[in-house]
Protein backbone atom coordinates (compact mmCIF):
# COMPACT_ATOMS: atom_id res chain seq x y z
CA UNK A 1 0.00 0.00 0.00
CA UNK A 2 1.58 3.44 -1.21
CA UNK A 3 3.15 5.23 1.91
CA UNK A 4 1.40 8.45 0.64
CA UNK A 5 -2.08 7.83 0.46
CA UNK A 6 -1.81 6.13 3.95
CA UNK A 7 -0.30 9.16 5.41
CA UNK A 8 -2.96 11.33 3.69
CA UNK A 9 -5.43 9.34 4.85
CA UNK A 10 -4.26 9.55 8.60
CA UNK A 11 -3.93 13.37 8.43
CA UNK A 12 -7.39 13.91 6.10
CA UNK A 13 -9.33 11.79 8.63
CA UNK A 14 -7.96 12.80 11.87
CA UNK A 15 -8.99 16.73 10.87
CA UNK A 16 -12.28 15.38 9.10
CA UNK A 17 -13.26 13.72 12.81
CA UNK A 18 -13.58 16.65 14.53
CA UNK A 19 -17.10 17.23 13.27
CA UNK A 20 -18.85 13.80 13.81
CA UNK A 21 -17.12 13.77 16.63
CA UNK A 22 -19.56 16.56 18.26
CA UNK A 23 -22.11 14.34 17.43
CA UNK A 24 -21.41 10.43 18.30
CA UNK A 25 -20.00 11.19 21.71
CA UNK A 26 -22.84 13.69 22.64
CA UNK A 27 -25.42 11.21 21.56
CA UNK A 28 -25.15 8.96 24.79
CA UNK A 29 -26.26 12.68 26.78
CA UNK A 30 -28.76 13.61 24.80
CA UNK A 31 -31.60 11.96 27.57
CA UNK A 32 -29.16 13.61 30.48
CA UNK A 33 -28.99 16.96 29.13
CA UNK A 34 -32.96 16.74 28.46
CA UNK A 35 -33.08 16.42 32.43
CA UNK A 36 -29.92 18.89 33.22
CA UNK A 37 -32.18 21.98 31.16
CA UNK A 38 -34.95 20.84 31.83
CA UNK A 39 -35.80 21.14 28.04
CA UNK A 40 -37.82 18.02 25.75
CA UNK A 41 -36.67 15.12 23.80
CA UNK A 42 -37.49 17.00 21.13
CA UNK A 43 -35.75 20.58 22.07
CA UNK A 44 -32.84 18.53 22.80
CA UNK A 45 -32.88 17.07 19.17
CA UNK A 46 -32.90 20.89 17.87
CA UNK A 47 -29.38 21.43 19.43
CA UNK A 48 -28.28 18.14 17.18
CA UNK A 49 -29.93 19.80 14.22
CA UNK A 50 -29.09 23.07 14.79
CA UNK A 51 -25.01 21.91 14.44
CA UNK A 52 -26.34 19.61 10.77
CA UNK A 53 -27.85 22.66 9.77
CA UNK A 54 -24.95 24.88 10.19
CA UNK A 55 -22.92 22.19 8.11
CA UNK A 56 -25.11 22.24 5.46
CA UNK A 57 -24.86 25.88 5.32
CA UNK A 58 -22.16 27.05 5.42
CA UNK A 59 -19.81 24.52 2.92
CA UNK A 60 -21.52 26.58 0.50
CA UNK A 61 -19.13 29.86 1.94
CA UNK A 62 -15.68 27.15 2.81
CA UNK A 63 -15.79 25.08 -0.51
CA UNK A 64 -15.66 28.61 -3.06
CA UNK A 65 -13.30 30.44 -0.24
CA UNK A 66 -10.80 27.19 -0.59
CA UNK A 67 -11.02 27.73 -4.46
CA UNK A 68 -10.11 31.30 -4.29
CA UNK A 69 -7.28 31.57 -1.25
CA UNK A 70 -6.22 27.74 -0.79
CA UNK A 71 -7.66 25.08 1.74
CA UNK A 72 -4.89 25.43 4.91
CA UNK A 73 -6.83 29.07 5.46
CA UNK A 74 -10.55 28.21 5.80
CA UNK A 75 -9.34 25.30 8.16
CA UNK A 76 -7.67 27.56 10.05
CA UNK A 77 -10.46 29.60 11.05
CA UNK A 78 -13.35 26.72 10.80
CA UNK A 79 -11.65 24.94 13.41
CA UNK A 80 -10.48 27.83 15.63
CA UNK A 81 -14.78 28.74 15.55
CA UNK A 82 -15.36 24.82 16.41
CA UNK A 83 -13.62 25.66 19.23
CA UNK A 84 -15.06 28.52 20.54
CA UNK A 85 -18.56 26.90 20.08
CA UNK A 86 -17.42 23.82 22.13
CA UNK A 87 -16.30 25.68 25.00
CA UNK A 88 -19.72 28.23 24.85
CA UNK A 89 -21.59 25.02 24.76
CA UNK A 90 -20.15 23.53 27.98
CA UNK A 91 -21.51 26.72 30.07
CA UNK A 92 -24.75 26.79 28.64
CA UNK A 93 -27.32 27.82 31.35
CA UNK A 94 -30.28 26.69 29.57
CA UNK A 95 -31.19 24.69 25.81
CA UNK A 96 -31.71 27.73 23.88
CA UNK A 97 -28.08 28.74 24.53
CA UNK A 98 -27.07 25.32 24.19
CA UNK A 99 -28.64 25.38 20.73
CA UNK A 100 -26.98 28.67 19.91
CA UNK A 101 -23.39 27.19 20.57
CA UNK A 102 -23.97 24.00 18.74
CA UNK A 103 -24.71 26.30 15.31
CA UNK A 104 -21.62 28.07 16.34
CA UNK A 105 -19.73 24.32 16.71
CA UNK A 106 -21.08 23.46 13.09
CA UNK A 107 -20.35 26.55 11.54
CA UNK A 108 -16.94 25.69 12.44
CA UNK A 109 -16.83 22.18 12.20
CA UNK A 110 -18.09 22.08 8.44
CA UNK A 111 -14.50 23.30 7.08
CA UNK A 112 -13.19 19.80 8.10
CA UNK A 113 -15.77 17.86 6.79
CA UNK A 114 -16.20 19.21 3.93
CA UNK A 115 -12.57 20.45 2.25
CA UNK A 116 -11.08 16.78 2.86
CA UNK A 117 -12.68 15.93 -0.48
CA UNK A 118 -11.67 18.62 -1.92
CA UNK A 119 -8.01 17.52 -0.87
CA UNK A 120 -8.57 14.26 -2.06
CA UNK A 121 -9.09 15.69 -5.48
CA UNK A 122 -6.73 17.85 -5.84
CA UNK A 123 -4.35 15.40 -5.95
CA UNK A 124 -5.84 12.27 -6.57
CA UNK A 125 -9.21 10.64 -9.47
CA UNK A 126 -10.03 7.18 -10.07
CA UNK A 127 -9.47 4.15 -8.05
CA UNK A 128 -5.97 5.80 -5.99
CA UNK A 129 -8.66 8.52 -4.89
CA UNK A 130 -11.49 5.57 -4.55
CA UNK A 131 -8.86 3.89 -2.09
CA UNK A 132 -7.83 7.25 -0.22
CA UNK A 133 -11.77 7.85 0.35
CA UNK A 134 -11.56 4.46 1.97
CA UNK A 135 -8.46 4.84 4.35
CA UNK A 136 -9.99 8.17 5.23
CA UNK A 137 -13.16 6.64 6.46
CA UNK A 138 -10.93 3.71 8.10
CA UNK A 139 -9.86 6.96 10.19
CA UNK A 140 -12.94 8.54 10.19
CA UNK A 141 -14.90 5.75 11.68
CA UNK A 142 -12.31 5.52 14.54
CA UNK A 143 -15.06 8.34 15.93
CA UNK A 144 -18.97 6.50 15.81
CA UNK A 145 -16.76 3.28 17.81
CA UNK A 146 -15.14 5.15 20.48
CA UNK A 147 -16.75 8.56 20.41
CA UNK A 148 -20.07 7.34 22.41
CA UNK A 149 -18.16 4.89 24.22
CA UNK A 150 -16.00 7.96 25.80
CA UNK A 151 -19.42 9.97 26.13
CA UNK A 152 -21.01 7.32 27.99
CA UNK A 153 -17.68 7.06 30.62
CA UNK A 154 -18.24 11.15 30.85
CA UNK A 155 -21.32 10.59 31.65
CA UNK A 156 -20.38 8.20 34.40
CA UNK A 157 -17.92 9.81 36.21
CA UNK A 158 -18.37 13.17 35.20
CA UNK A 159 -20.77 16.19 33.81
CA UNK A 160 -22.40 16.43 30.43
CA UNK A 161 -20.91 19.57 29.94
CA UNK A 162 -17.39 17.79 29.95
CA UNK A 163 -18.08 16.68 26.74
CA UNK A 164 -17.72 19.94 24.83
CA UNK A 165 -14.68 20.30 26.76
CA UNK A 166 -13.17 17.11 25.30
CA UNK A 167 -14.24 18.35 22.18
CA UNK A 168 -12.35 21.61 22.32
CA UNK A 169 -9.28 20.10 23.42
CA UNK A 170 -9.49 17.78 20.46
CA UNK A 171 -10.04 20.84 18.20
CA UNK A 172 -6.95 22.00 19.02
CA UNK A 173 -4.69 18.94 18.56
CA UNK A 174 -6.35 19.25 14.94
CA UNK A 175 -5.30 22.78 14.53
CA UNK A 176 -1.46 21.33 15.59
CA UNK A 177 -2.01 18.92 12.53
CA UNK A 178 -3.24 21.02 10.48
CA UNK A 179 -0.12 23.11 10.64
CA UNK A 180 2.15 20.42 10.85
CA UNK A 181 1.01 17.63 8.93
CA UNK A 182 -0.58 19.08 5.77
CA UNK A 183 0.31 20.73 2.97
CA UNK A 184 -1.58 23.58 0.94
CA UNK A 185 -2.78 21.27 -2.09
CA UNK A 186 -4.53 24.23 -4.38
CA UNK A 187 -1.16 25.76 -5.83
CA UNK A 188 -1.24 29.60 -6.63
CA UNK A 189 -1.42 29.26 -10.31
CA UNK A 190 -5.37 27.30 -9.95
CA UNK A 191 -6.48 30.23 -7.71
CA UNK A 192 -5.93 33.05 -10.44
CA UNK A 193 -9.33 32.46 -11.78
CA UNK A 194 -11.16 31.85 -8.90
CA UNK A 195 -13.65 34.77 -7.35
CA UNK A 196 -17.25 35.22 -6.26
CA UNK A 197 -18.21 35.32 -9.70
CA UNK A 198 -16.69 31.87 -11.03
CA UNK A 199 -17.72 30.51 -7.41
CA UNK A 200 -21.66 31.36 -8.68
CA UNK A 201 -20.78 30.09 -11.67
CA UNK A 202 -19.39 27.03 -10.55
CA UNK A 203 -22.51 26.25 -8.34
CA UNK A 204 -24.74 27.36 -11.13
CA UNK A 205 -23.04 24.58 -13.59
CA UNK A 206 -23.03 21.53 -10.99
CA UNK A 207 -26.56 22.36 -10.38
CA UNK A 208 -27.35 21.04 -13.96
CA UNK A 209 -25.41 18.81 -13.92
CA UNK A 210 -27.57 15.74 -13.64
CA UNK A 211 -24.53 12.73 -13.34
CA UNK A 212 -23.68 15.09 -9.87
CA UNK A 213 -26.63 15.52 -8.40
CA UNK A 214 -27.68 11.73 -8.62
CA UNK A 215 -24.49 10.81 -7.40
CA UNK A 216 -24.20 13.19 -4.20
CA UNK A 217 -28.32 12.49 -4.16
CA UNK A 218 -26.98 8.29 -3.60
CA UNK A 219 -24.54 9.82 -1.21
CA UNK A 220 -27.39 11.91 0.75
CA UNK A 221 -29.68 9.53 1.23
CA UNK A 222 -27.86 6.82 2.20
CA UNK A 223 -25.98 9.12 4.71
CA UNK A 224 -30.04 9.98 5.70
CA UNK A 225 -30.69 6.53 7.05
CA UNK A 226 -27.37 6.86 9.43
CA UNK A 227 -28.46 10.82 10.43
CA UNK A 228 -31.86 9.52 11.51
CA UNK A 229 -30.06 6.51 13.55
CA UNK A 230 -28.37 8.77 15.26
CA UNK A 231 -30.69 11.45 16.37
CA UNK A 232 -33.34 8.77 17.17
CA UNK A 233 -31.41 5.43 18.39
CA UNK A 234 -30.27 6.79 21.38
CA UNK A 235 -33.91 6.76 22.72
CA UNK A 236 -35.16 3.80 21.13
CA UNK A 237 -32.61 1.63 21.88
CA UNK A 238 -32.55 3.13 26.31
CA UNK A 239 -36.11 3.83 26.30
CA UNK A 240 -37.36 1.06 24.30
CA UNK A 241 -35.18 -1.46 24.54
CA UNK A 242 -34.12 -1.11 27.77
CA UNK A 243 -30.09 -0.60 27.43
CA UNK A 244 -27.70 1.12 29.53
CA UNK A 245 -25.83 4.42 28.41
CA UNK A 246 -22.50 1.79 28.25
CA UNK A 247 -24.74 -0.97 26.60
CA UNK A 248 -26.14 1.48 23.73
CA UNK A 249 -22.54 2.98 22.65
CA UNK A 250 -21.74 -0.85 22.04
CA UNK A 251 -24.29 -1.14 19.80
CA UNK A 252 -23.55 1.47 18.49
CA UNK A 253 -19.89 1.21 17.86
CA UNK A 254 -20.69 -2.39 16.13
CA UNK A 255 -22.14 -0.68 13.33
CA UNK A 256 -19.15 1.63 12.95
CA UNK A 257 -16.98 -1.40 12.66
CA UNK A 258 -18.84 -2.91 9.72
CA UNK A 259 -19.14 0.27 7.91
CA UNK A 260 -15.40 1.32 7.95
CA UNK A 261 -14.39 -2.84 7.16
CA UNK A 262 -16.28 -3.26 4.14
CA UNK A 263 -15.04 0.38 3.10
CA UNK A 264 -11.22 -0.68 3.00
CA UNK A 265 -12.37 -2.90 0.01
CA UNK A 266 -13.47 -0.01 -1.84
CA UNK A 267 -9.60 0.73 -3.85
CA UNK A 268 -9.73 -3.03 -4.42
CA UNK A 269 -13.58 -3.55 -6.06
CA UNK A 270 -13.21 -0.45 -8.01
CA UNK A 271 -9.64 -1.37 -9.72
CA UNK A 272 -11.66 -4.75 -10.53
CA UNK A 273 -15.27 -3.44 -11.68
CA UNK A 274 -15.31 -0.03 -11.95
CA UNK A 275 -16.95 2.81 -10.01
CA UNK A 276 -20.18 2.32 -11.62
CA UNK A 277 -20.71 -1.16 -11.11
CA UNK A 278 -19.49 -1.05 -7.46
CA UNK A 279 -21.79 1.49 -6.62
CA UNK A 280 -24.80 -0.23 -8.34
CA UNK A 281 -23.77 -3.58 -6.02
CA UNK A 282 -23.81 -1.95 -3.02
CA UNK A 283 -26.90 0.14 -3.15
CA UNK A 284 -28.54 -2.82 -4.16
CA UNK A 285 -27.37 -4.45 -0.69
CA UNK A 286 -28.33 -1.50 1.19
CA UNK A 287 -31.90 -1.78 0.01
CA UNK A 288 -32.43 -5.12 0.30
CA UNK A 289 -31.26 -5.12 4.02
CA UNK A 290 -32.97 -2.10 4.74
CA UNK A 291 -36.64 -3.88 3.18
CA UNK A 292 -35.84 -7.02 4.91
CA UNK A 293 -35.73 -5.28 8.52
CA UNK A 294 -39.11 -3.25 7.87
CA UNK A 295 -40.84 -6.40 6.68
CA UNK A 296 -39.45 -8.51 9.72
CA UNK A 297 -40.36 -5.55 11.92
CA UNK A 298 -43.56 -5.49 10.79
CA UNK A 299 -44.29 -8.79 11.35
CA UNK A 300 -43.92 -8.47 14.65
CA UNK A 301 -40.28 -9.18 15.35
CA UNK A 302 -38.97 -6.20 17.61
CA UNK A 303 -36.22 -7.31 18.57
CA UNK A 304 -32.61 -5.25 19.45
CA UNK A 305 -30.77 -8.01 18.33
CA UNK A 306 -32.37 -8.26 14.46
CA UNK A 307 -32.56 -4.94 14.51
CA UNK A 308 -28.51 -5.17 15.29
CA UNK A 309 -27.81 -7.62 12.46
CA UNK A 310 -29.54 -6.15 9.75
CA UNK A 311 -27.84 -2.70 10.40
CA UNK A 312 -24.87 -4.44 10.52
CA UNK A 313 -25.26 -5.78 6.85
CA UNK A 314 -26.55 -2.50 5.40
CA UNK A 315 -23.76 0.00 6.77
CA UNK A 316 -21.52 -2.74 5.43
CA UNK A 317 -22.65 -1.71 1.99
CA UNK A 318 -23.03 1.88 2.95
CA UNK A 319 -18.96 1.42 3.78
CA UNK A 320 -18.98 1.08 -0.30
CA UNK A 321 -21.37 3.50 -0.86
CA UNK A 322 -20.60 6.45 0.64
CA UNK A 323 -16.62 6.78 -0.35
CA UNK A 324 -17.51 5.19 -4.04
CA UNK A 325 -19.86 8.31 -5.28
CA UNK A 326 -18.10 10.72 -3.26
CA UNK A 327 -15.24 10.17 -5.83
CA UNK A 328 -17.27 9.45 -8.84
CA UNK A 329 -18.84 12.68 -8.75
CA UNK A 330 -15.58 14.70 -8.35
CA UNK A 331 -14.31 13.49 -10.96
CA UNK A 332 -14.65 15.63 -13.86
CA UNK A 333 -14.61 18.39 -11.25
CA UNK A 334 -10.85 18.95 -10.33
CA UNK A 335 -11.12 23.08 -11.02
CA UNK A 336 -13.91 23.56 -8.97
CA UNK A 337 -13.02 20.98 -6.42
CA UNK A 338 -13.89 22.99 -3.38
CA UNK A 339 -17.11 23.82 -4.67
CA UNK A 340 -18.16 20.44 -5.63
CA UNK A 341 -17.32 19.42 -2.29
CA UNK A 342 -18.90 22.30 -0.82
CA UNK A 343 -22.20 21.65 -2.70
CA UNK A 344 -22.29 18.05 -2.06
CA UNK A 345 -22.21 18.32 1.95
CA UNK A 346 -24.71 20.46 1.49
CA UNK A 347 -27.37 18.46 -0.52
CA UNK A 348 -26.55 15.71 1.58
CA UNK A 349 -26.52 17.44 5.37
CA UNK A 350 -29.76 19.10 4.34
CA UNK A 351 -31.83 16.30 3.25
CA UNK A 352 -30.37 14.20 5.88
CA UNK A 353 -31.41 16.82 8.77
CA UNK A 354 -34.57 17.29 7.46
CA UNK A 355 -35.44 13.54 7.51
CA UNK A 356 -34.08 13.35 10.67
CA UNK A 357 -36.24 15.93 11.91
CA UNK A 358 -39.62 14.67 10.38
CA UNK A 359 -38.28 11.21 11.97
CA UNK A 360 -37.79 12.94 15.33
CA UNK A 361 -41.29 14.35 14.55
CA UNK A 362 -43.09 11.45 14.68
CA UNK A 363 -40.93 9.64 17.54
CA UNK A 364 -42.71 7.52 19.77
CA UNK A 365 -40.10 5.70 21.91
CA UNK A 366 -40.65 2.89 19.53
CA UNK A 367 -38.46 2.14 16.69
CA UNK A 368 -41.30 1.78 14.14
CA UNK A 369 -40.68 5.37 12.73
CA UNK A 370 -37.24 5.05 12.33
CA UNK A 371 -37.09 1.57 10.44
CA UNK A 372 -39.96 3.13 8.05
CA UNK A 373 -37.55 5.83 7.39
CA UNK A 374 -34.71 3.43 6.84
CA UNK A 375 -36.68 1.83 4.16
CA UNK A 376 -37.80 5.18 2.71
CA UNK A 377 -33.95 6.08 2.84
CA UNK A 378 -32.66 2.75 0.86
CA UNK A 379 -35.81 2.30 -1.76
CA UNK A 380 -34.78 6.36 -2.43
CA UNK A 381 -31.02 5.75 -3.14
CA UNK A 382 -32.40 2.70 -5.36
CA UNK A 383 -34.14 4.21 -7.72
CA UNK A 384 -31.49 7.10 -8.24
CA UNK A 385 -28.92 5.18 -8.62
CA UNK A 386 -30.96 3.07 -11.46
CA UNK A 387 -31.77 7.02 -13.00
CA UNK A 388 -28.16 8.16 -12.47
CA UNK A 389 -26.13 4.69 -13.20
CA UNK A 390 -28.38 2.77 -14.99
CA UNK A 391 -26.34 -0.56 -17.31
CA UNK A 392 -24.26 1.70 -20.40
CA UNK A 393 -24.23 4.60 -17.75
CA UNK A 394 -20.64 6.16 -17.39
CA UNK A 395 -17.59 4.64 -17.69
CA UNK A 396 -15.01 2.95 -16.06
CA UNK A 397 -12.79 4.47 -14.45
CA UNK A 398 -9.01 4.19 -14.32
CA UNK A 399 -6.54 4.34 -11.93
CA UNK A 400 -4.36 7.28 -13.15
CA UNK A 401 -3.83 10.39 -10.80
CA UNK A 402 -5.03 14.13 -11.18
CA UNK A 403 -3.70 16.11 -13.29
Amino acid sequence: MNAQLVRAAIVLGLLSVIGPLAIDMYLPALPAIGVSLGASTAEVQQSLMAYMAAIAICQLIYGPVSDMIGRKPPLYFGISVYIIGSLGASFAPSVGWLIFFRFMQGVGACASMSLPRAIVRDNYTGAPAAQLMSLLMLVFSISPILAPLSGSVVIAFGDWRLLFWVMAAVGGLSLILLVFGLKETRPKEARLDSSLGSALGAYWKLIRDGRFVGLSLIGAFGMSSFMAFLGNSSFVYITHYGLTPTQYSLAFSVNAVSFFAVSQATGYLVGRFGLNRVVRIAVGGYVTAMLTLLAVHFAGIDSVWVMGVFMFIAFGFLGLVLPSTSVLAMEEQGEIAGSASALMGTLQMIIAAGIMGVVGAFADNTARPMVIAFAICAVTAFVITQVTLGRGKGRRMQEVPAE
